[in-house]
């Protein structure tokens, strides 16, 4: 009986990993097909709900000037949504195409936006796309978590200067007092002061069952806030400018109220927070014509969920034809070169 030098594996060895990879294989286009078809539904559900009457009512009062500059916020945003991908590709010192980036972290938002529970669609979504270029399960774990973490850190730095800036607006929201408001802010920033301060000190990484994750270092985390916070605010714009006009109300209190609409929607597990998101904007700016308000919503609710939301459904469909007429070509490649 030989043994196989140390660097060469054994044929047992060989056939556990075939086995393995097999099975993951089989476990991704698994949930890419739940994935779609769940998808697929929730599309179905949303255009049955859709009044063709309102769409043309709330476009022709919003004018095509505040359409177009919903629809490029709305590529602004989820063009810093696609940083949040390039941040942690390169913590976890993962190259990949651009494309292939591009592609993994616009569906994953889009579709998650919509279904909810973006630690599980997101990532199920960027498993299906990086997981084709040899990236592996862990370092996907690793990339969703770190790419989450920079929406909330976002999120949570525009809320803090928010809530220090203007507690009053926050104040109609949370009701409580202006003063316990700015102190929540200035707790929130002294937070995330903690957080790059432990960030700053040396690499860390923690066991999830068999994935490893990988934390931010410092530069990162500081790209993160930076990142984040200016996604959050793209995002915040798309709404903004639907608004009516000579509405009379600041930006940045408008962003602040945003993301905290955000972080309730998220709390929710509401997809796509909807409903609890329309809520806390309604009190919050209940000095703004209800009917103007709410024909502002639902424009934003087209162009910064359904329509990324389709374009997608797409995109996935559109990637996973290539990637079968690719394995095919190379499958009748690989049975010529044998049959030779």
């Amino acid at each position: 009986m030989s043994i196989p030098p140390d660097d060469q594996p054994s044929p047992k060895s060989i056939g556990h990993k075939t086995k393995r990879h097999s099975g993951m294989s089989w476990f991704g286009v698994a949930a890419s097909v739940i994935l779609m078809a769940i998808s697929l539904v929730v599309l179905y559900r949303i255009s049955t709900e859709v009044n063709i009457a309102d769409v043309k009512t709330a476009f022709a009062k919003a004018g095509q000037e505040q359409i177009g500059l919903a629809i490029l916020f709305t590529v602004i945003s989820y063009l810093f949504l696609t940083g949040y991908d390039a941040l942690a590709l390169r913590q976890l010192g993962i190259r990949v195409k651009v494309w292939v980036m591009a592609l993994a972290s616009f569906a994953s938002y889009a579709i998650s936006f919509t279904l909810g529970f973006p630690l599980l669609t997101a990532g199920t979504v960027r498993y299906w796309i990086y997981s084709s270029s040899g990236v592996s399960s862990s370092k996907v774990a690793s990339l969703t978590l770190i790419a989450g973490s920079t929406f909330i850190l976002g999120m949570a730095l525009v809320i803090a200067v928010g809530l220090v800036w203007q507690p009053t607006t926050l104040a109609s929201i949370n009701q409580a007092a202006v003063s316990v408001n700015r102190a929540i802010g200035i707790a929130i920033l002294a937070g995330l002061g903690i957080y790059l301060a432990w960030a700053a000190m040396k690499r860390r990484q923690f066991s999830i069952g068999r994935f490893v994750i990988e934390m931010p270092t410092i530069s990162v985390s500081v790209g993160q806030l930076v990142l984040g916070a200016a996604d959050v605010c793209a995002a915040a714009a798309v709404l903004y400018v639907l608004l009516p006009s000579e509405h009379g109300i600041a930006f940045e209190t408008f962003a602040a109220v945003y993301a905290f609409a955000c972080l309730l929607g998220i709390i929710s597990h509401a997809p796509g927070g909807l409903g609890v998101f329309e809520a806390t904007i309604l009190l919050a700016f209940h000095s703004v014509p209800k009917e103007g308000l709410i024909g502002a919503l639902f424009l934003f609710r087209l162009c910064y969920y359904l329509g990324p939301f389709i374009l997608a459904l797409a995109g996935l469909g559109a990637y996973e034809i290539v990637m079968r007429m690719s394995r095919f070509r190379v499958g009748t490649i690989t049975r010529g070169r044998d049959s030779e």
